[in-house]
């Protein structure tokens, strides 16, 4: 993706639904996917062992035919762990909130494990929460060996506030020209404006992640469904009928998220 000057989505699951409209949209428009799983969420799919046997019995159920990969989302170190047990092809372990020298020594203990069981591993720089990282301490992370450097460039996880002051090039340029070929990761691609994310990804981001854009068009289809009253219209209540207006909503929003990446084809 890096070389090809487009990025890769990951987009978060939360369970079937999610996971079964995320895969058929990759498959569909021949994109490499990323499936991405926060902590909470594999809590909640009731562990990560079963978010692993779910994502790959799916993927051989479905033919999916293109890249996927399955990868924990703001790890920590223990649940770094938990996936690599339970069968995930990629971590993401987040030292952010650690004093750098301990962020340095966690994730090169990480990447080693990692690599010998073959897995990708993500690590992080600069928390995401508006602040930018220190172009001299992503070279330090990026040293290590990871695969891919998430640091923060003002983005936020979430919706954006209205006074947000947008994304800092200066700082990913800076960090571009000290971590060489390394593929950088942009968090919180949720209400980035699309010219932003068209930047971004030609100063180096080769992985954008997406979850609350698909959160909010998958509550609001299912919104419309309920107060249309079609619920109560013959089997409307049936789950299957319930949930379909909520997934199709999210296959909507990959779909045009992965064409924005520039992802679409490049499965081939």
């Amino acid at each position: 993706a890096k070389a090809g000057h487009y990025a890769v989505g990951q987009f978060n699951i939360n369970n079937l639904e999610w996971t079964k409209s995320v895969l058929l949209t990759a498959e569909e428009l021949r994109s490499p996917v990323i499936l991405g799983v926060s902590e909470g969420a594999g809590k909640y799919m009731t562990g990560f062992g079963t978010v692993a046997a779910m994502v790959k019995a799916m993927h051989d159920e479905l033919g999916i035919t293109v890249p996927v990969a399955l990868h924990l989302d703001h790890g920590t170190y223990e649940g770094c762990y938990k996936c690599i047990k339970a069968g995930f092809t990629s971590i993401m372990f987040d030292g952010s909130h650690y004093p750098i020298d301990e962020n340095v020594e966690k994730t090169k203990e990480l990447v080693s494990v990692a690599h010998a069981m073959g897995m990708s591993i993500e690590a992080e720089v600069g928390s995401i929460g508006g602040e930018c990282a220190d172009p001299e301490e992503c070279k330090r992370v990026a040293d290590l060996g990871v695969d891919m450097l998430a640091a923060g460039i003002g983005n936020i996880h979430g919706k954006y506030p209205a006074n947000w002051k947008g994304l800092s090039f200066e700082t990913l340029d800076s960090i571009q020209k000290l971590t060489g070929q390394m593929p950088l990761v942009l968090h919180g691609g949720t209400g980035i404006p699309e010219d932003m994310i068209k930047k971004a990804i030609s100063l180096g981001v080769a992985k954008i992640n997406v979850n609350t854009e698909c959160q909010l068009s998958f509550a609001d289809a299912t919104r419309k469904y309920i107060e249309a009253g079609k619920d109560l219209e013959g089997k409307g209540f049936d789950p299957r009928k319930l949930l379909a207006p909520g997934a199709e909503a999210i296959k909507a929003t990959v779909k045009e998220k992965m064409e924005l990446f520039g992802s679409v084809g490049k499965a081939e």
